[in-house]
């Protein structure tokens, strides 16, 4: 069975196997931005609710959380 990585697990590993070219590491970084998202939106999914007691899924509270 294959366990998921974090998006800073994934990062690491990525960064570590490329030689040092910038716009690889700024390819490889905008993708574990996109990973740490989705990871943030499963997490919060059907549990969070905002400053007015409404309930967000995941997405909603990545965006009121993440993107002020």
């Amino acid at each position: 069975m294959e366990s998921k990585q974090t998006a800073i697990e994934w990062l690491f590993k990525q960064l570590w196997e490329e030689p040092k070219d910038k716009m690889v590491w700024y390819a490889i970084l905008d993708k574990a931005k996109e990973m740490e998202k989705e990871q943030i939106i499963a997490a919060i999914d059907n549990f969070q609710t905002n400053q007015w007691g409404e309930f967000l899924n995941g997405e909603e509270y990545y965006q009121e959380t993440y993107k002020k």
